[in-house]
């Protein structure tokens, strides 16, 4: 017969039970719920489970802006895009492109604990490594330290260009017990060339599975850094051997992919162009699976006929869009003339999708219908670009939609998730570093130490692959501009002309891919670009940034965040200067 406690014996029983346990202390050791002890971690298994968490805070998860697209700190700060959409969605940029930088901006902290909690994944992995047991072989861990030290390489990277030096904490640091005690007075980039270094020796050249780096991501992103030290020699000497033996990770040897478009088709992802790449895959079950990268990034108000819905941020610049107008030869106009009357890009500004509107017929270089949604020309699959009806609010964002990184309309359903509150999430990967980048530092790298022939080779490369007519963007069977581009068929005149034409080079190739500020901070030019830009775009968005101004020795790094100063304590975290 089955006996039933009735609720007041019930309580008496649990009473009871509460007086024998009351003297013993391991009544109140109670494991974590749902929390893994170091003995099922330290398997193969679990330490290849923290290893894809180090790789999964790539994109930041729920620290957005710690992501590695830097859409905000490398492209907007940059003069690639301006915030767009309204001043008051996500207001907390709009001091970020003004230079006005707050120590309590929450956008910025998000960047430092995004990273921080990178590096922290990362240092797990090592410290499990040390424990590892018997089922991981020493191959195994050779391997899985080159992945994990390789990704805190790339996060440590992420906060010294961002922060300059930052608290440096690895896997022999006691979380628990020390690490108030970090100062940020180490010089990161010998920790972080250490990092890279190792894995570059220690990864295998090809691996088993997409994402996954291997020995020439590791070498090009070595490289990378010996680039922003200024260490041209040691740079050249992998670009050459990147250049003539690197593999991506199923084998392929590197290259631009025949069509500039196809380097961001998700359809395309894990070509032969992609060095390095945030990974990310739509209708798994899980949104977290796919790109947020974008998610705020698409044409406003674009219903049925077009690809987002939302937001209207990442507004491509007015200066940007100048920026492709090429000359009779279809090379770039070097001498800045393209932001001056009769040159610039003619646009809808100031006009209702109503109104007529005749697209500039001017000479262009074809990258600028791939990078940059006009009016009047086909967004993709999709539509023509309607103008002021895909833009939420054309004086504080101007004319232009982003493109490079919108899905296409034979996306959706497969490449694109419609699982979240909006479709922008999607299958598309996000290159950290591609081979046409390689290719620019490459050529950056000759200017210095090498050939300006060598360097003028790499360059012609890519301007190359930007020439394919069967690239360009069509309206039927006809281009959609004056699509008008060419190589450079004589020598460079001398270092510095080289100097110009490679980082201009840059500027159109990678625009949008949260390079540019970046770049100019470590040329050294960030104040006049920056502020040239500034005075330019002010002008026609005068709200969003009329009276911005960079300001050289402070503007070219974050303040780090007060919440940790105050966490810390200020003789032990020291802020930036100019904060």
């Amino acid at each position: 017969m089955k006996k039933i406690i009735s609720k007041g014996g019930l309580a008496v029983l649990v009473a009871l039970m509460l007086i024998g346990y009351s003297c013993k202390e391991s009544f109140l050791e109670i494991p974590a719920t749902g929390q893994l002890d170091e003995g099922q971690l330290s398997t193969k298994k679990g330490i290849e489970g923290v290893l894809v968490s180090v790789y999964g805070q790539l994109n930041g998860r729920a620290n957005r802006m710690a992501s590695a697209s830097n859409w905000v700190w490398g492209s907007i700060r940059g003069g690639d895009a301006n915030k767009g959409t309204d001043p008051g969605d996500f207001s907390d940029i709009n001091p970020i492109q003004r230079f006005e930088y707050q120590t309590t901006q929450g956008v910025i902290l998000d960047k430092w604990k995004g990273l921080y909690e990178g590096v922290a994944r990362a240092n797990l992995v090592m410290k499990l490594i040390g424990v590892a047991q018997a089922d991981v072989s020493e191959d195994d861990k050779k391997r899985i330290a080159g992945e994990a030290r390789f990704l805190r390489g790339h996060y440590y990277f992420e906060l010294k260009r961002g922060f300059n030096n930052t608290p440096y904490v690895d896997e022999t640091k006691d979380y628990g017990t020390g690490i108030e005690t970090v100062p940020n007075t180490v010089e990161l980039w010998p920790l972080i060339e250490a990092d890279l270094k190792y894995a570059y020796d220690n990864l295998p050249e090809t691996q088993g599975a997409a994402g996954r780096t291997n020995k020439w991501a590791a070498a090009a992103y070595l490289a990378k850094a010996y680039m922003y030290q200024k260490k041209f020699t040691e740079a050249k000497a992998l670009y050459d051997l990147i250049i003539a033996n690197g593999k991506t990770t199923n084998g392929k040897k590197y290259g631009l992919v025949p069509k500039f478009q196809d380097a961001f088709k998700s359809a395309n992802d894990n070509n032969a162009e992609s060095v390095f790449a945030i990974q990310a895959a739509a209708n798994t079950g899980s949104v977290n699976n796919a790109n947020p990268e974008f998610d705020l990034n698409w044409p406003y108000n674009t219903g049925p006929n077009g690809p987002g819905n939302c937001c209207g941020f990442f507004a491509p610049s007015f200066e940007l869009g100048n920026s492709f107008r090429t000359d009779a030869d279809g090379l770039p106009l070097l001498d800045g003339s393209y932001n001056t009357a009769g040159k610039e890009l003619k646009t809808d500004m100031g006009l209702k999708s109503s109104d007529p509107f005749t697209p500039d017929a001017g000479p262009v270089d074809p990258r600028l219908d791939h990078s940059i949604g006009r009016r009047g020309l086909p967004f993709l699959d999709w539509i023509d670009h309607p103008g002021n009806d895909w833009i939420r609010n054309q004086s504080n964002a101007g004319p232009y939609s982003p493109k490079k990184y919108a899905y296409y309309k034979a996306d959706i359903g497969s490449l694109q998730d419609n699982s979240s509150w909006t479709p922008g999430y999607t299958a598309i990967n996000v290159n950290i570093i591609r081979f046409a980048d390689v290719l620019l530092m490459a050529a950056e790298a000759e200017i210095e130490v090498g050939s300006l022939e060598k360097a003028r080779e790499y360059v012609n490369i890519v301007r190359t692959r930007a020439s394919n007519p069967e690239s360009f963007v069509k309206k039927g069977n006809a281009n959609a501009a004056n699509y008008v581009i060419g190589i450079y068929k004589t020598a460079f005149a001398s270092k510095e002309a080289a100097r110009t034409i490679v980082r201009f080079e840059r500027k159109l190739e990678l625009s949008g891919e949260g390079h540019r500020f970046f770049d100019l901070v470590r040329w050294g030019i960030a104040d006049q670009v920056v502020n040239a830009y500034l005075s330019y775009e002010g002008k026609k968005l005068s709200g969003a940034l009329g009276g911005a101004k960079f300001t050289p020795n402070k503007n070219e790094f974050l303040p780090l965040p007060q919440e940790q100063i105050d966490l810390l304590g200020k003789e032990i975290l020291v802020q930036n200067p100019g904060y």
